[in-house]
């Protein structure tokens, strides 16, 4: 059979890597004629570092207020009270520096600033709705005016998304928000502002990237272009990450990883889905507070081990994008994630086995787990994987 699909390219009109974060976000500026600049920032790298001053003094007047305060995960809370402040401002375009919290976030107040939402449950507004052919998509809402700007300090690669994910605080469930309109105008990837990222976050969303790279390839609707970025991406992110282990000064490898870390979000870009990991993840993420980096050294082995009885084949695929031929994925996975002194089971952050039917029954509503290359009927196999990770 002819194969189908579909990529979607996206809004984004630039891709920088290699130049400091300062000098190219003053000159994307320049070009997009914006004068009112909101920075939506990391309150470690402003408080205790002097990277933010750098962008300030680059900016000048031009920079119009200053947001640091975003927590992990998004809460919706921060959300409001992040657009209430660009509204102050007046903002014409949005510069984040951080991990993907405060990128996911600055996507989100885009469309709070169009749609003037103001309050937590206004933000029910721009929920994901279902289309004819029951996918979601895109709410009915004004599309964003105000555009970004993104430079990533971590690998999770969300600033190369159309999806924002926001937590609900009230019900303790994470959300995904898409709109064609909010992926960020340009991205910078500049190596030497993640040299002040906490190694344990840096590492782990590493594992993150390499997670999306794995479950894209693994899929059941992988597809060519799909494969040929994601295959690549973890080439790079499983040889640079113990590089930049062994030397936190490795510039290179950290640019390796940045680079392994855009090319892992192929297959989110030709549409082809995630797994368990991703969904199982975002329960745990959610409901117990714990780092997606972390979730995904501690749930991808767990789920490549399960999923192997029907993809095999396919995770032949990632042992030889990891330089091993033959070996078993969910091993050299595993053993990645071990040299890098990440978490590595459920127990070792605090997650027990009373907890898994709420797990389990909570992962079956994420969008992933359905779409799990080995099918999961119900919350009896999820918690099989569980059991795994445990």
């Amino acid at each position: 059979m002819t194969k189908r699909g579909r990529v979607i390219f996206g809004r984004m009109e630039e891709v920088s890597f290699g130049t400091a974060a300062s000098d190219t976000i003053a000159e994307q500026v320049a070009q997009a004629n914006a004068t009112r600049v909101f920075l939506m920032v990391s309150g470690t790298l402003n408080r205790k570092t002097d990277e933010i001053e750098h962008v300030r003094s680059a900016l000048g007047d031009r920079c119009a207020g200053i947001f640091d305060r975003m927590p992990a995960h998004t809460p919706r809370s921060a959300v409001v009270e992040a657009s209430e402040e660009a509204r102050t401002a007046q903002a014409d375009l949005i510069v984040t520096i951080g991990g993907t919290s405060i990128t996911d976030g600055a996507k989100a107040v885009q469309l709070c600033l169009a749609n003037d939402i103001r309050t937590v449950g206004g933000m029910d507004a721009l929920r994901s709705v279902k289309s004819l052919d029951r996918l979601l998509g895109p709410p009915r809402c004004k599309p964003p005016s105000v555009r970004q700007i993104s430079v990533p300090t971590t690998l999770s690669a969300g600033e190369f998304s159309a999806t924002a994910a926001v937590t609900d605080e009230r019900h303790r469930v994470k959300e995904l928000i898409r709109h064609p309109d909010i992926i960020p105008r340009s991205v910078i990837l500049d190596p030497a502002i993640t040299i002040h990222t906490p190694e344990w976050l840096f590492l782990s969303t590493g594992i993150r990237a390499v997670d999306h790279c794995v479950e894209g390839i693994c899929s059941n609707e992988s597809n060519p272009f799909a494969d040929a970025a994601a295959l690549r991406g973890l080439t790079l992110l499983a040889n640079a990450l113990p590089r930049v282990k062994a030397n936190p000064a490795d510039l290179d490898a950290r640019m390796d990883c940045q680079i392994g870390a855009w090319l892992s979000m192929g297959p989110l870009a030709a549409e082809v889905p995630m797994g368990a990991s991703h969904g199982i993840g975002y329960v745990l993420g959610s409901a117990f507070n714990i780092p997606h980096g972390h979730t995904s050294c501690i749930l991808l082995p767990a789920v490549m081990r399960w999923n192997k009885p029907a993809n095999a084949e396919r995770q032949a695929l990632v042992a030889t994008a990891m330089g091993r031929p033959g070996g078993d994925a969910a091993a050299l996975l595993d053993s990645l994630i071990a040299g890098l002194g990440m978490p590595r089971s459920l127990s070792e952050v605090e997650i027990k086995p009373e907890h898994f039917k709420q797990i389990a029954e909570s992962a079956m509503h994420t969008p992933w787990v359905p779409r799990n290359p080995r099918k999961i009927e119900g919350p009896r196999q999820v918690r099989e994987i569980l059991d795994l990770a445990a």
